[in-house]
C-alpha cells in the first residue's frame, strides 16, 4: 500500500514537471515565433518604405529625364491622384495640349483612383469651369 502511495506521489509530481517543462517550451517556441514574425515584418516594412521612397524620388526627377513625354518646363507636379499635368505650349506663350502624367518605377501599377482619372481623360470626360469669388 505504502509503495503504491509512493509511485502515485511520483506519477503525479512527474506529470506536474512533464506540464510545466511543456508550457514552458511552449512558451519559449511562442515567443521565437513571435521574434521571427517581428522581424519579417520589420524587413517587409523596411522593403515596403524604400519602394515607395524610390518612387517618389523617380517621380520628382522624371522630368529631367531625356525620355520624359513632355517639355519639363511646361509640367506642374501635383502628386495626387496623378502626378504631373503639363501645359504643352506654355514656353512658347499659348497651350496647344494639355497632357496628364504618371510616372511608374519597377513594377508598381496604377491605382483605382489613376485608372480612373485615366479613363476619364480618355474618355473625354473632361471640362472647363471658371470660378470667380465676389
Amino acid at each position: 500500500m505504502a509503495i503504491s502511495i509512493i509511485v502515485f506521489a511520483i506519477t503525479i509530481i512527474t506529470a506536474v514537471l512533464a506540464y510545466k517543462a511543456g508550457k514552458k517550451h511552449g512558451f519559449l517556441d511562442a515567443q521565437v515565433s513571435e521574434n521571427e514574425r517581428m522581424e519579417h515584418a520589420r524587413k517587409d516594412a523596411i522593403e515596403r518604405s524604400r519602394a515607395v521612397l524610390s518612387g517618389q524620388i523617380s517621380e520628382q526627377l522624371a522630368p529631367w529625364l531625356p525620355d520624359f513625354p513632355v517639355n519639363p518646363s511646361d509640367a506642374r507636379f501635383i502628386g495626387k491622384p496623378i502626378d504631373f499635368v503639363a501645359f504643352c505650349g506654355t514656353d512658347e506663350g499659348s497651350v496647344s495640349e494639355i497632357v496628364f502624367v504618371e510616372v511608374k518605377s519597377g513594377k508598381s501599377a496604377l491605382s483605382y483612383v489613376e485608372r480612373s482619372v485615366r479613363d476619364a481623360v480618355v474618355g473625354g470626360h473632361v471640362r472647363w469651369v471658371e470660378y470667380r469669388i465676389e
